[in-house]
């Protein structure tokens, strides 16, 4: 198993200024980003791509000893299928973490590029409760109902 391909981005919030929050895309009716508002969603990005590098690296260890043991040879089925079963687990587990922490860096990226909270579908807000909500957020509230019916 390799680790993730994913370049890790730290956005510090100190060094966010009000003219950032300002550049950022805000629903019809909501207020423009004020800048502490976007550092608390840095701060929780940040604190999310730590946790989930620890998460994800410590799921891919346990599925890496999963799948370097050897099945011995007095292993019957139900003892294999329990293995697999493990296996799979884990596994499920690496990839959603991996996709929870390629989310959140790419949240950060947003922020770096001044197109946090933009819908990628429409290009409209996203809008700040959704945003503060779940950060990780790249869909408008209509977009991801959308996507959601398909």
């Amino acid at each position: 198993m390799t680790s993730t391909d994913v370049t890790i981005v730290v956005v510090d919030p100190a060094e966010l200024k009000a003219a950032d929050a300002k550049k950022l895309t805000v629903r019809d009716g909501d207020e423009p980003w004020k800048v502490a508002e976007l550092r608390a969603i840095v701060k929780t990005l940040n604190s999310d791509v730590e946790r989930l590098v620890q998460e994800f690296h410590g799921a891919e260890h346990e599925l890496d000893d999963l799948l370097h043991t050897s099945e011995g040879a007095g292993d019957d089925q139900a003892d294999a299928g329990s293995t697999a079963l493990e296996r799979e687990q884990e596994m499920s587990i690496v990839n959603n973490t991996r996709d929870m922490l390629e989310q959140s860096v790419d949240a950060l990226r947003r922020v770096n590029a001044g197109t946090y909270g933009t819908c990628q579908v429409c290009g409209e807000g996203i809008g700040k409760a959704r945003l503060q909500a779940f950060p990780r957020a790249t869909h408008c509230v209509t977009c991801k109902q959308r996507e959601e019916r398909r």
